[in-house]
């Protein structure tokens, strides 16, 4: 393909999977091209509290391995890039990507903030779970790779602010998506899960707006180190609750939603997230409703009994949230099926919702690969290869199968390397005995 660049392989997406690909197929001597949809590489991983069951800083073991992967001289890395065409032969691929505008010249810019402080604009956060405000030309994190900003004109007044104090120059209020190409002979695909946040409004109707009724992935930016209220409170007046319930199989395992699989990892981190805010706040009681408990892991188990002997309460119940208190409380329905009590009405000053994982993207014709009915990428051979798709050169790791912890997923990413490092020395050595 003209004007393409080559690379040996391409790893689509940049959170803890894509990048310990990466990593592992570099360290091989292949040139990795990293293609990310964010602003910053990290993922999801990078925006966690701790993990479990160790209770591990989850920065402290992302954060490195960033580092390692910007400063990896055969890795490149493309942020704000859609992949758009996937055309293959027998022994390579013709990529077609898409560049959003970031409307900064990341060559220009020297990541001095300065037009960061100067914005005027303050819209919610996203990465604070939106109980922050950030500006509208905005570094998504402090250890963001690159240390770059981007422009959301969506939320840009025009003002020409950032433009001003910009020293390098670097502002481009006229950037527009660009098209490049490159040439790969292989593709890891590791773009992993996003939360179906459609599930309160199909399964409760519209009963209010709830302040203190949440998603999982808020409580993490709630018990970050970096949280934005630096401990936790509630969001509606900023008191500390008195008792926090945890709701799992929040769409997940739901044929009516559309949802029956098990998002697996919700048993585990409604449980971390439950010791840390006992470690926290001592006085604060933490319920989790949950049908059952699958603590399958190393550890998981007894991560579970220590959470029970911390005094965290374990509901075997399908809970319902059915309306809102006066004191901005959540209010719960919920039938024990342990102690067959009957229907019960609790009232939770803060509700944490364990949302279904669904694929965070498809393929949708852009490359030839089998999806499963549950939306995931399907393997080939999910008991002997489960990093293999259908499509040779084309292989798979982390959440883009299906959920899983961050364990399943880092090996699965070195697994997926492998498979692709031993498909690249196939064609390499048929090349050779061709020639």
């Amino acid at each position: 393909m003209e004007g393409a660049k080559d690379f040996d392989a391409l790893v689509l997406g940049a959170g803890i999977a894509g990048i310990q690909a990466a990593l592992d197929l570099a360290e091989q001597g292949f040139k990795v091209a990293l293609v990310e949809a964010g602003p910053s590489i990290g993922g999801k991983m990078i925006q966690l509290s701790k993990v479990f069951p160790t209770l591990d800083c989850a920065s402290c073991i992302t954060t490195p391995k960033m580092a390692q992967v910007a400063h990896h001289p055969d890795i490149s890395i493309y942020t704000l890039c859609q992949l758009k065409e996937v055309k293959g032969d027998d022994d390579s691929f013709r990529v077609r990507i898409t560049q959003q505008p970031r409307y900064v010249d990341v060559e220009k810019c020297i990541g001095c903030m300065k037009c960061e402080l100067a914005c005027p604009v303050m819209v919610p956060a996203e990465e604070q779970g939106g109980f922050a405000a950030r500006k509208a030309i905005y570094i998504p994190f402090s250890n963001a790779i690159p240390q770059v900003p981007r422009l959301e004109v969506e939320n840009c007044i025009a003002c020409g602010r950032c433009s001003k104090v910009c020293p390098a120059e670097s502002i481009d209020y006229f950037q527009k998506p660009t098209d490049f190409n490159l040439n790969v002979k292989a593709i890891v695909l590791c773009t992993g899960y996003s939360l179906n946040k459609e599930y309160p409004r199909k399964a409760w109707g519209d009963f209010g707006e709830q302040p203190n009724l949440i998603d999982a992935f808020q409580m993490e930016r709630m018990l970050a180190p970096t949280s934005p209220y630096q401990r936790l409170l509630r969001p509606s007046d900023g008191k500390e609750p008195e008792n926090v319930a945890f709701i799992q199989c929040a769409g997940s395992r739901d044929v009516q939603l559309g949802v029956p699989h098990c998002s697996r990892v919700c048993c585990m981190y409604n449980i971390k997230q439950a010791i840390l805010i006992t470690r926290e706040l001592p006085q604060t009681q933490c319920t989790i409703y949950c049908m059952d408990k699958r603590c399958f892991g190393k550890g998981y188990e007894q991560f579970y009994l220590t959470a029970k002997e911390l005094g965290i309460e374990f509901i075997n119940a399908k809970a319902v949230v059915t309306g809102r208190g006066d004191d901005d409380s959540v209010i719960i329905r919920h039938e024990n099926m342990e102690s067959m009590t009957g229907v019960q009405i609790k009232s939770h000053d803060l509700v944490v919702l364990s949302l279904a994982i669904v694929p965070a993207w498809q393929p949708d014709g852009t490359m030839r690969v089998q999806v499963s009915s549950d939306g995931f990428i399907a393997s080939s051979k999910p008991q002997l290869a489960p990093t293999l798709t259908n499509s040779k050169g084309i292989f798979m790791a982390g959440a883009v199968a299906g959920p899983k912890d961050i364990v399943d997923t880092v090996v699965e990413a070195g697994a997926a390397a492998s498979e692709a490092a031993i498909y690249l020395r196939r064609l390499k050595s048929s090349s050779s005995k061709a020639a």
